[in-house]
């Protein structure tokens, strides 16, 4: 079964109403990181996307693992586990500025959801090579899905 697309403007909207029901007490379900990590945790997918420069691009050693063993789980339609092993870049252990991620990841959401599928269709990803317009939905969709519903939104 597919999953919502996040290109499309309602269901983009649907994913922002459910983060502006979190709030800085909001608590997990699961996990360890706290709301604000969380928030923090997620925008990471959009930095890959749009700040590249911050992150070490990965050896290609590690790129050939990423690509033949973590790919498929990241872009398939395949709901993650709880507390699924994260990347480095990933995991968030200090403190972070609830207001600050949740207004960036709000911003990055209506940003990929503004440029549309065609603007992703084979387009390079950080760790995985090209991507269709459908994996790429997948990644965004699934992880921030994911996580509202381990906080209960």
């Amino acid at each position: 079964m597919a999953l919502p697309n996040i290109f499309n403007k309602e269901v983009s909207d649907q994913i922002v109403e459910r983060i502006n029901k979190l709030t800085p007490q909001s608590q997990p379900l699961w996990g360890k990181m706290n709301v604000a990590q969380m928030l923090a945790h997620n925008n990471v997918t959009y930095r890959y996307v749009y700040e590249p420069e911050q992150f070490k691009k990965p050896n290609f050693l590690m790129a050939w693992v990423l690509k033949s063993f973590v790919k498929k789980t990241v872009v398939s339609e395949v709901p993650y586990a709880k507390n699924t092993q994260t990347g480095p870049d990933f995991i968030i252990k200090d403190e972070r500025n609830f207001e600050t991620e949740k207004n960036n990841l709000i911003s990055f959401i209506k940003r990929v959801q503004s440029e549309g599928e065609k603007t992703f269709e084979q387009r390079e990803s950080f760790s995985f090579g090209k991507l269709s317009a459908v994996e790429w939905n997948n990644m965004f969709y699934k992880h921030i899905d994911h996580h509202l519903t381990q906080f209960g939104v």
